[in-house]
């Protein structure tokens, strides 16, 4: 059995109190006593407990970190690049994986609550923002804008949208299409209103289709592909998608890029591993996730942020599945 508090105590016949205040370096104690508190603790092997010592020091040095889901390569380096930087400035993250419902979020708001974490960093369309203000701790937001006073940090969505699009044109595209997220997402809509602003400007027009990001319907794309054979340029809001989008097209006889262009989104490894190698939108998710850590330590130290809603930069990769 490991040793608890009362142990100490009892072998250095002093109170819990006093063991407490040695360990929390809180209120005075003799410094013969501490030394001989610090050695029992020593001598039996005791780990003070970091969640009780949070209690009493209101400072837990653990974030907390929203995703809607664990699927997507996005959130897996977003995690990696959050921790890493935590790791580095003597944090502990907790991720919490809401599935886009909202009762799990008002669990883990309880959560939050009980275990004195120190700020939260939502990916996911957290849909009790309301509740969050009670919390009393800082938030930022990475990937989305959830409310106009809560601190963000997000990918330029709309560059994103005219880049691909300019791509496309230049490849000679002019049937053109986007298969994308769902319509409610932030970064869907500044996506789409990217796109279709450089469209405008040559006169053109592209059809919209809806999916699930991570378990898009296959039998659906086929079905959408089959009834507009014309399609010569396709615009998918992720690398999973463009990769099922590929295959479909490849199935039907389709070759690409001299019949139909597309251009995916995230820039994952996959794309370099495909045949063809599939052009794709990079956004800076390695940075997304530093930075969004480091300007939340900034609100934890009372540190305003010069930028509420910083942007970062995305860039085209091109590879074989353009002209």
């Amino acid at each position: 059995m490991k040793p608890t508090i009362k142990d100490v105590a009892k072998k250095a016949n002093v109170s819990i109190s006093t063991v407490s205040r040695v360990i929390n370096r809180k209120g005075y104690v003799h410094e013969e006593t501490k030394d001989l508190i610090e050695k029992t603790i020593k001598d039996l092997g005791f780990v003070p407990n970091q969640l009780a010592r949070s209690l009493t020091n209101r400072s837990s040095k653990i974030i907390a970190v929203i995703v809607p889901h664990i699927g997507p390569y996005f959130y897996g380096e977003l995690l990696e690049s959050i921790e890493a930087q935590a790791q580095a400035n003597g944090y502990k993250i907790m991720f919490f994986n809401v599935q886009d419902d909202p009762e799990r979020e008002l669990e883990y708001i309880k959560f939050f609550e009980q275990y004195n974490i120190e700020g939260i960093i939502i990916a996911s369309n957290f849909q009790n923002a309301s509740k969050l203000d009670e919390m009393k701790v800082p938030i930022i937001t990475i990937d989305h804008i959830l409310d106009e006073n809560i601190p963000s940090i997000t990918a330029d969505s709309v560059k994103a949208g005219e880049l691909a699009a300019k791509r496309l044109i230049k490849g000679g595209a002019k049937n053109l299409a986007v298969f994308r997220g769902p319509s409610f997402l932030m970064t869907t809509i500044e996506r789409t209103l990217g796109f279709n602003k450089e469209l405008k400007k040559h006169g053109l027009h592209a059809d919209v289709f809806d999916f699930d990001l991570i378990s898009p319907d296959v039998k659906l794309i086929e079905q959408i592909l089959k009834a507009n054979p014309h399609i010569d340029g396709i615009f998918a809001y992720s690398d999973t998608l463009a990769l099922v989008i590929s295959s479909v097209l490849q199935k039907l006889g389709k070759k690409i890029p001299e019949d139909v262009q597309i251009i995916g989104y995230d820039n994952t490894p996959f794309c370099a591993w495909v045949n063809p190698p599939m052009t794709s939108i990079s956004q800076p998710i390695n940075l997304l996730g530093k930075q969004a850590f480091i300007n939340l330590t900034r609100l934890i130290r009372g540190v305003e942020l010069d930028t509420l809603h910083e942007v970062m930069d995305v860039e085209l990769v091109e590879r074989k599945s353009t002209k």
